[in-house]
């Protein structure tokens, strides 16, 4: 299947934005971008050192010129969006104008399964990782819901099982 529309994962940290995101991309025969990853790559460093350099805020705004040119470009794009990507108002209206959004839901209780070994993770990085993810969830969860295109429950589920969910409601949109 080819799918010729811009597409964005959006949901929060540990959802499996970024797998499945190669996944569908590969399976659409589209071009893959990991939003924070492709930052990392243009300032030649690692997240947790922007957010100690620059902070939340100077990450945002990183965040939200790559988002922009991604979708920019002529051939259509999947990105994987870090979870924090939908706070801005400018990545909703621009992920809303420029592609179909899909939303990775998934549990706390996945997230904490997922996320506990990872070190790249600058709002976990303190004595109590459920109470953030839990706040995270109260502000995010709102916003992906109202930005979505597609809400698909990716809890207990393989990578290849959420991707031809996916693409099944893909052909339906």
């Amino acid at each position: 299947m080819y799918y010729n529309h811009n597409i964005v994962l959006v949901g929060p940290m540990g959802a499996g934005k970024s797998t499945i995101g190669r996944l569908l991309a590969a399976e659409l025969g589209m071009i893959f971008f990991d939003s924070d990853r492709e930052i990392e790559a243009r300032c030649g460093t690692n997240i947790p050192w922007i957010f100690d350099v620059e902070g939340e805020e100077g990450f945002r705004q990183r965040e939200i010129q790559v988002i922009d040119e991604l979708l920019q470009s002529e051939e259509p794009v999947l990105i994987a969006t870090g979870g924090g990507a939908i706070t801005r108002k400018e990545n909703r209206d621009v992920i809303g104008q420029l592609s179909t959004v899909v939303y990775l839901h998934t549990s706390v209780e996945q997230q904490l399964q997922r996320t506990a070994k990872d070190k790249n993770r600058p709002l976990l990085q303190n004595d109590n990782p459920r109470a953030i993810l839990e706040s995270l969830f109260e502000v995010r969860h709102p916003l992906y819901e109202s930005s979505a295109d597609l809400i698909i429950r990716t809890d207990k589920q393989t990578p290849k099982a959420v991707v031809k969910t996916i693409i099944k409601k893909l052909k339906n949109l």
